[in-house]
């Protein structure tokens, strides 16, 4: 089954993948503090979004504060700071030889072998080894799974899935069991086909030793089990394996939280940085790492992230010496906060893009010219000017799903597509769809979140002169109501690592991880399974333009904006550099120093 590789997040300002990045060593980058700099004390940030599980890679806590927190422990399905590799402010990938190496063995079939460094521990001190290589490998593939999916609605009609991906499982098949190494520091992989993203894949991920405790079980008879488990066969299931099944069950629920744990395994990371302490709705706190042996460590002691929604009291919070550097929404007001505050201001674009889903799972939107008449009611170029225009007076509507405007093939795309025929409302055109009824539709956002106000209710008041009946299906916890909500629509966004291509089938492919709306095509499955293995550059591309233009035909939603970015700091703390991905301002932390 297919390795997962870095996929999107949803956040408060949100991002799209801009395709695979060249390779680069480690050492083009500084490792840790600077030299000579002040070691010791503590950073605190502020971001958006509050922590709400200590495994973001699952559908319910696909976050971006859960992402950053799995980044710097280096327990994250994506790549972090405690594993094989991670990615640079350009999107190229950067390996980390302190941890270990990687290389590809042979092309036809694909083989890469993985290499752990002797003598790496768990934050608890326990060995890192090629036992865990083999659990990450397990928990990502989908190999031992057997159930049949509804191609509707993703959910087992038979058999058994294990592990509950925020991504998705769509790429190349591996048929046959990893080889470990006589060390057992050793994993190579052979794929059954090419796999675009396999300098991507991740092999740590959640300590193995810990999945077995929580199984019941010990660490050598939870690899055996792996290790005699047959590959799953959705067409002749069998009994579900029940040591898999508990450590899946742990894995999928386990890790979520509303306090500090009193279970310290579920702290357990292989990165820098480790969490001590938690606050919920307001900060959570890590700490150096003691069992760490990597280049990557902070010269400081301790980071904490605060949780802090409004801008406005970021600015403040900044202002006043509470946090160091802050990670707010962008507006023209936070600009104007941060200019008078003198506020060093880190700026750039995001690969990111806010957008408004119709659900396809649900009464109001089965019938397609529902779907469109509702897209002709959706005041794109209004809200653009709202939100965007008075932070960036370049900025453009957005017209793909899958392409931002710095992407080379973005003006393609947006041609096969015919996104951009959607920029104003075309209210008579609506009315004659609808014929004379009156649907109702329900719509799901973020209510503490301005900028998706604005877009709710700028789509509310246009909608409703085409007959519509809109219902505020708003709500503070938006991200749990994604997955099985009540609801018809969504405007929410997303935010990927900046590169490969396996976001396509987390969100876009039937039973995607991240697909909340439902949205099935077989003609964009075939595409998207294609995308997995097509390792042309050109051919890549226009099977992304191909899905991108099904999107539309199947009035599948409306891309709305391409969000800015935006750092600052108040000179207390070097080295913030901005990086427009998933990992936001926290993207290189370990390169951190306090000025005094």
């Amino acid at each position: 089954m297919p390795i997962s590789a870095p996929r999107f997040r949803r956040v408060a300002a949100v991002a799209i993948a801009a395709g695979a990045s060249a390779l680069v060593l480690a050492g083009c980058t500084t490792d840790g503090g600077d030299e000579g700099a002040p070691t010791g004390g503590t950073i605190t940030v502020a971001t958006t979004n509050a922590f709400t599980s200590f495994n973001g890679d699952t559908p319910q806590a696909n976050l971006d504060t859960n992402g950053m927190v799995g980044y710097l422990t280096g327990v994250s399905g994506g790549l972090g700071l405690g594993g094989f590799q991670r990615l640079d402010a350009d999107f190229s990938i950067l390996k980390d030889e302190s941890f270990g190496t990687y290389e590809k063995l042979s092309d036809d079939p694909l083989t890469v072998e993985y290499k752990l460094n002797e003598g790496l521990t768990w934050s608890d001190g326990e060995p890192i080894t090629a036992d865990d290589m083999l659990f990450a490998w397990a928990q990502s593939s989908g190999y031992y799974d057997d159930a049949t999916l509804d191609p509707a609605t993703g959910e087992a009609t038979s058999g058994t899935q294990y592990f509950s991906l925020a991504g998705s499982t769509t790429g190349l098949d591996t048929t046959a069991l990893p080889e470990i190494g006589e060390d057992n520091l050793s994993l190579t992989l052979v794929y059954d086909k090419p796999y675009v993203d396999w300098e991507l894949v991740n092999l740590i991920g959640k300590p193995a030793h810990v999945m077995a405790e929580k199984a019941g079980v010990t660490l050598e008879e939870f690899t055996q089990n792996l290790l005699d488990s047959p590959e799953g066969d959705p067409e002749n299931p069998g009994e579900p394996n029940e040591i898999l099944k508990a450590a899946a069950d742990f894995w999928n629920t386990g890790y979520d939280v509303t306090s500090m744990p009193d279970d310290e395994s579920l702290l357990v990371g292989s990165g820098p940085f480790v969490v001590t302490g938690f606050n919920p709705e307001n900060d959570i706190t890590l700490e150096k790492n003691p069992e760490y042996q990597g280049d990557l460590s902070p010269s400081y002691d301790k980071l904490i992230i605060r949780f802090i929604g409004d801008a406005n009291a970021q600015v403040t919070a900044l202002q006043n010496g509470e946090v160091n550097a802050i990670y707010p929404q962008p507006s023209a007001d936070t600009l104007t906060a941060l200019e008078s505050a003198n506020a060093t201001v880190h700026e750039g674009d995001q690969v990111s893009y806010d957008h408004l889903d119709l659900k396809f799972g649900s009464d109001v939107f089965k019938d397609k010219d529902v779907r469109e008449a509702f897209l002709k009611t959706v005041p794109r170029q209004q809200i653009l000017e709202s939100i965007i225009t008075p932070i960036n007076p370049e900025a453009e509507v957005l017209n793909s799903q899958i392409y931002v405007p710095q992407n080379a093939d973005y003006e393609a795309a947006v041609e096969a597509s015919g996104y951009d025929e959607w920029a104003e409302p075309d209210i008579e055109g609506a009315k004659e769809l609808l014929d004379g009824a009156t649907p109702t539709v329900r719509i799901l956002y973020n209510t503490d979140n301005p900028n998706r106000v604005d877009s709710f209710n700028a789509i509310r008041q246009s909608a409703e002169e085409a007959g519509f009946k809109i219902e505020d299906a708003g709500s503070p916890d938006w991200s749990s109501l994604l997955e099985g909500g009540d609801y018809d629509a969504s405007i929410f966004g997303w935010i990927s690592p900046g590169a490969g291509s396996a976001g396509l089938p987390q969100i876009l492919r039937t039973g995607g991880g991240g697909n909340y709306n439902e949205y099935s095509n077989a003609e964009a499955d075939k595409l998207i399974d294609e995308t997995q293995t097509e390792l042309d550059p050109a051919a890549l591309e226009e099977k992304k333009i191909q899905i991108d233009a099904l999107t539309a035909e199947d009035a599948y939603g409306l891309p709305l904006f391409q969000l800015p970015g935006l750092f600052a700091d108040n000179g207390s703390v070097e080295g913030l550099a901005y990086f427009g991905g998933q990992t936001g301002i926290v993207w290189n932390a370990q390169e951190w120093t306090l000025t005094e």
